[in-house]
This record gives C-alpha cells, structure tokens and sequence, in this order.
C-alpha cells in the first residue's frame, strides 16, 4: 500500500482531510478490496439479492418436486443415445444414467459417442437411424448442426428427445423434438454470477470460459456476463472461448496467459462446464496460486464426481451448478415412456442446485431427493 506522503502528515486536519480524498479519488491510496474484506460495494442491493440467491440454491432439490403420475413402463423399447462427447463429463453422466434407468425396465439403451466434432456426430446419428431405435436422445448438441438427420428420423417417425440439445426445456416443433431435458439456462447462469457477486462481496475481477460453438453455452456464458455486470464493481477481464474438445489442450497456456496479464485482478473463474476448472488446476498451480485462493472457480453446469472432489478438498475449486445428471437420464425414460404411451412430455424442470464445501459432504453428484422412487412407482417397477 502507498504511504501517506510527510507533507500530507504535516498539514492541519482540514488539509490532511481534503489532501486524503484527492488520493483516494485519483486511486494514490488503496482501498482493500476482495472476499471478507469488509469494504462496501458498490451495488449493494445486487449483493443483497445475490447472497439470498446463493442461500436459496444451496438448500435446492431436499423434497422431489417432480411427477408422481404417469403411464406403466411400456415394454420391449430399444433406445439410442447420441452423445456429443463421452469426454464431456456432463454429457457422459446423462447418458449413463439413461442406460441405467432404461435396464431397470428391461429396454435396450445404447450409447454412440460423436467425438465432439460435426463429423462423428453427423456419422453417429446415421447410425442410430439405421439400427431402426424406439427412440434416440440427442445428448449435448445442437440438432440444427445435423438438420438432414433430424429430418430422417422425424420422417421415419422415431420420438427425439434432447439433452442440452435448445436453450430451453420442454416440447419443440422445429426442430421437432418430442421434449428437451434441461435446467433453465436463466437459472443456472444467474445463480453462478451470484455466487461470485456474494463470495466477493460484490468486488470481483472474472474471467469467464465458454464454448461459443455450442449455443446453449453461448446464451449461457452472455447471461453470466450480463448479470456480474450488474455490480458495479465487478469487472469482467476476460471472456475466454475455447471449444470443449479442446479444453485439455488448451485451456493450460490460456490461464497461464491470464495470469501473466491479470495477475491478482483475477479473483474469481466462471466456466459453463466443470471440466474447464479441471484443467486449469495445473497451470494455476504451475503460476503459483494456492489451491484455495484466488481465483475462486464456479463451474456453471454439470457438476461431475471430479468437481465434487476438488470442492471438498478446496483444489482449485470453490462451487458448482450441478446438473441433476442421473435423475435426468432417468427423466428422458420416463418423458420416451410418455410419447410411447400416447401422453404428453411431464414438464418436469429440475432446481437449480449450488454445490459448495458447506453442503455436498461426502457426495460425489446431485440428484433431487426420491426421484428414482418416484419414477419406479410411475411405471409400476
């Protein structure tokens, strides 16, 4: 911190006071600032709002609120997941979890990875039209990417059901989805600046990781930056496209180019998916940082075992927005059970939920409470 100069010291009171504002006014004298420093921000009832949010999401999804209703499992179905990538985390845990709660009532869930790229899942989903399913799950992109495709599998009558696939949950006639299986996007990213907004006490320097070839992540990533802006004193140093598929790769060289350009500016990370944070942990270790300090990480989405560990052992970590993943698997069962059985999509939109030390124990995922029991009495298991 700059020292008062001797002169300043000298002066009478009145002096020393108008002298003192001229260097706190021109930023000659600092002003502590961070988590638990103790200064005001400068959006006070932003901060307000924001720690009743984060409060709020941390004690999310205790009761089922989901169906308690619907038809009997319809036998004999054979299912197709599309998935975008089976290295993405999120993408992997929701298709295993639909593979596992369409076992437990006897249909047929098989999973093909499109390797991240237009190609593979282009490939992929010609496949699942061949294999003439019940049904296929378009896990984690965009259908549009794959319109011919779509087209074919709305001709030969086959149900789609997306994950992540449109910006928003429920029914779609174009693309003609039967329902998509998300969170709300508003939510999630709104609770993710929130916590950055609270945990900062409202003064915060963000970098924000996204995939901007996705538009789900996209929409996702502007909304976060929409609502931190709201703080007056939050400042956004950085917004850092980086295609999934080549997180592992680069992801290293960009932190370590932020930390070279930011240094202790950066105070806190959001990524719209945990796996970002994953490899930022090396390079921020590489730099320096302590695992628990700054920069302070949210992953906005997923919420994978790997994000849950390095939480509880405050590795690089701080929170997540945890996407329900299995109770999601087990949700696009039911919603195909739904369209066999003639009824309409259930409507079902999961809570969203803010993982921290305080709250995850010894898990490592989030599911609402009761929802396999729930989903087993609808369909008669």
């Amino acid at each position: 911190m700059n020292r008062v100069p001797e002169r300043v010291r000298r002066a009478p009171a009145a002096v020393f006071v108008l002298i003192l504002l001229v260097l706190l006014g021109c930023g000659c004298v600092r002003r502590p600032t961070g988590p638990g420093s103790g200064s005001s921000a400068g959006c006070p009832r932003v901060l307000q709002v924001a720690r009743q949010a984060v409060a709020r999401a941390e004690a999310a999804g205790a009761v089922w609120d989901g169906p308690t209703t619907g038809p009997r499992a319809v036998p004999g179905k054979r299912i197709v997941v599309i998935a975008e990538s089976m290295t993405n985390p999120g993408v992997a845990g929701v298709a295993q979890g639909a593979q596992g709660a369409g076992r437990s009532i006897g249909w047929d869930v098989r999973i093909l990875d499109g390797q991240g790229g237009p190609a593979g899942i282009k490939a992929a989903f010609g496949q699942a039209i061949a294999l003439r399913p019940s049904g296929i799950v378009i896990a984690g992109f965009d259908p549009a990417s794959v319109a011919q495709e779509v087209g074919r599998a709305n001709a030969a009558r086959i149900p789609l059901i997306g994950w992540h696939a449109l910006a928003a949950p429920g029914p779609s006639a174009a693309p003609r989805l039967f329902t998509n299986v998300t969170t709300r996007v508003e939510d999630v990213a709104r609770i993710s600046a929130d916590w950055v907004i609270a945990h900062s006490n409202g003064r915060a320097g963000v970098v924000i990781f996204t995939d901007s070839s996705i538009p789900f992540a996209e929409r996702k990533s502007q909304l976060i930056k929409q609502r931190v802006l709201t703080c007056a004193d939050v400042r956004l140093l950085a917004y850092e496209n980086i295609p999934i598929p080549d997180a592992t790769s680069r992801t290293p060289q960009e932190v370590a180019s932020l930390l070279a350009r930011f240094g202790d500016r950066w105070t806190h990370s959001i990524a719209i998916n945990d796996l970002y944070l994953a490899d930022a942990a090396p390079a921020l270790r590489a730099g320096g940082r302590r695992r628990d300090g700054p920069p302070y990480s949210v992953g906005a989405g997923d919420g994978d075992p790997s994000a849950f560990a390095r939480i509880r052992n405050r590795h690089f970590q701080a929170a997540t927005v945890p996407e329900p993943l299995d109770q999601q698997g087990t949700q696009i069962i039911d919603e195909f059970n739904r369209a066999f059985a003639g009824r309409p999509p259930s409507g079902y939109v999961a809570p969203v939920h803010l993982a921290t030390v305080r709250n995850i124990d010894e898990r490592t995922s989030w599911n609402p409470k009761g929802y396999q029991e729930a989903y087993r009495r609808i369909w008669g298991t």
